[in-house]
């Protein structure tokens, strides 16, 4: 059944509720595989929550967090399966902060985190599919749906004035899932795709995928791929053909690969991320400094689903998941005084004095529905050989 997500009103547990342990958190993303250059910088935002955490000493009586990473690989599922599993078992973690990609993302939730009752929080995992998986109230993401992404999509090529794409996109949960959701909002808005073909990761080369695509001709080409993968293969092959030379790009293609990988050969195309102008984005920078990259796409949001774990944790009093899979809902939103990055020694505080908290974090987190973001979306254009920020929206 679809998750309960009713925002519990009861007061938080004092802190002293739980007896000091060493709390071991499960990071799983793709540290091999199509979007490898992207998931360092995620893990190490995760790991800054977790850091700030344990620097407050403030976590039920001076427990600690130790993160324990595994590679999800992002495609494929029984090694992901087998990674969360091991970690479960082996590692006795409390809870996943990933996974990453949506296929391998519903494959651990089925097959790991749900027969064990651990929670999950995903920072990118995105398919719309994910909104109704069976997952026992345990499964959150602080990432927007594709849903939503679609209709984006649709919107900034519409404005644009690019009325016909052919649309291309990775034949797994991710890529269907954002092409049908992307095809249904920009007919709607009276676009017309010109063809909507999958292709396969891994390829060395792309040449008969970008002939079709050219036969069926558009304005621009949509990518929905993977900027390690093929993704970056049917651009190179579309520019080497003289086939396309300008593109559209959602968030599994938007990182500093892209650049490295096109430059100023790209130039004028478009695209856009889960992102946000808010305060809460600027703290974020602020805090992370030169240590890594705080713009990389889904890096926020990594930093977000890590600190929200913790601090439902302290609002139940407890690292059991059943505990404070209740609390999510309740510490991610309205009402209660608002956290910021940098804040989580004061939001544990609060907590443990049974206040509220609505934590808006690094990227304005405001959980709805089905335990997910309600999303912002930076939109960027190339120039220059880089990508530039256009607006939020």
């Amino acid at each position: 059944m679809k998750k309960l997500l009713l925002a519990t009103t009861a007061t938080a547990l004092l802190a002293g509720a739980a007896s000091a342990e060493d709390i071991k958190l499960g990071i799983i993303l793709g540290f091999t595989g199509p979007i490898e250059s992207l998931t360092p910088s995620m893990a190490a935002g995760a790991e800054l929550a977790i850091q700030e955490v344990n620097d407050s000493g403030k976590l039920f009586d001076g427990s600690t967090v130790s993160a324990v990473q595994a590679d999800s690989t992002c495609v494929d599922s029984a090694a992901a399966t087998a990674a969360a599993e091991r970690l479960i078992t082996s590692d006795g973690i409390k809870g996943i902060m990933g996974a990453d990609c949506s296929g391998v993302t519903g494959a651990i939730l089925a097959n790991a985190a749900v027969p064990n009752g651990i929670v999950m929080i995903s920072p990118s995992a995105t398919s719309p599919a994910l909104s109704t998986a069976e997952d026992n109230g345990l499964f959150f993401r602080t990432a927007p749906s594709d849903a939503r992404q679609g209709q984006i999509m649709a919107d900034v090529l519409m404005e644009e004035g690019i009325e016909t794409v052919a649309l291309t996109y990775t034949n797994n949960d991710y890529g269907k899932g954002l092409a049908d959701s992307f095809q249904q909002a920009y007919e709607e808005a009276g676009g017309t795709i010109t063809i909507s073909a999958a292709h396969e990761d891994g390829k060395a080369d792309y040449s008969a995928e970008v002939a079709s695509l050219a036969s069926a001709g558009g304005d621009r080409l949509v990518v929905a791929g993977y900027v390690d993968q093929g993704g970056s293969g049917i651009v190179r092959a579309a520019l080497d053909s003289g086939a396309f030379d300008s593109f559209h790009f959602p968030d599994g293609m938007i990182g500093t690969k892209l650049e490295e990988n096109f430059g100023e050969e790209i130039d004028g195309s478009t695209g856009q991320h889960p992102g946000t102008d808010s305060e809460g984005a600027s703290m974020f920078g602020e805090l992370v400094g030169d240590k890594f990259d705080a713009t990389s796409p889904f890096t926020p949001e990594s930093y977000d689903a890590a600190a929200l774990i913790l601090l439902a944790m302290q609002a139940a009093g407890s690292s059991d998941p059943a505990a404070y899979k209740e609390k999510v809902m309740e510490v991610a939103n309205e009402p209660g005084e608002k956290i910021y990055p940098g804040e989580l020694d004061k939001a544990l505080e609060l907590i443990a004095n049974g206040t509220d908290i609505d934590y808006v974090g690094a990227t304005a987190v405001e959980l709805i529905g089905p335990g997910e973001s309600a999303g912002s979306y930076r939109q960027v254009v190339f120039d220059g050989g880089k990508l530039t920020t256009v607006k939020y929206r």
